[in-house]
């Protein structure tokens, strides 16, 4: 199955889910993500803001942020094809809808962080497989970012059990993730970048 045909049966899927199951599911992520050994190691993180049937991110940055962690979100310079990271000081005030709808840093609340700078980066996208590669929406935003970050970065995914699939086609530029956590389970897809 190819890219595009796999992004739609994906995002059907998990768009079928109703409000009340993302709901219950991403609160059953979020429990599992706080539990992780990486998560309690992690001083700086930056999650996705969700969108649409996303797993919900809110609660993990509000958690994270009340921890006493530095929680950035991205920005995304479409001109520039790059996420700019950004420090959070008030979760959602710093925040207004910008590309695609999605909700990034006001102009005035931008303050930029290096991506060298994240210990844990938590990595949207459509669909994974068990060997944490993943397909995006197909801009190559995060498969150019990730590449950014430290040596030592954590990076992962939350998802739903229907966004894992036997195989995620991956080529060079891809970036799988470390590790991956649904409602069901967490899954090591990686020690370390290769």
């Amino acid at each position: 199955m190819g890219k595009g045909e796999l992004r739609k049966d994906v995002l059907k899927a998990r768009g079928s889910l109703s409000p009340v199951e993302v709901a219950e599911k991403s609160k059953r992520i979020l429990t599992r993500v706080l539990s992780l050994e990486e998560f309690h190691r992690a001083k700086t993180l930056m999650a996705y803001v969700d969108f649409r049937n996303e797993v919900k991110t809110g609660d993990l940055i509000v958690e994270s942020m009340a921890r006493g962690k530095r929680v950035a979100v991205p920005l995304t310079d479409v001109s520039g094809k790059r996420l700019v990271p950004s420090l959070l000081l008030d979760f959602p005030g710093d925040l207004a809808p910008g590309t695609w709808g999605i909700l990034e840093p006001r102009p005035e609340c931008l303050r930029p962080l290096k991506p060298e700078e994240l210990d844990l980066v938590v990595v949207p996208g459509v669909a994974f497989d068990r060997q944490g590669n993943r397909l995006g929406y197909g801009g190559g935003f995060y498969d150019r970012f990730l590449p950014q970050t430290g040596p030592d970065t954590v990076w992962l995914a939350p998802a739903f059990e229907v966004q894992v699939v036997p195989e995620v086609y991956h080529g060079p530029h891809d970036c799988p993730v470390h590790i991956l956590v649904t409602e069901e389970r967490v899954v090591y897809a990686r020690r370390g970048k290769q």
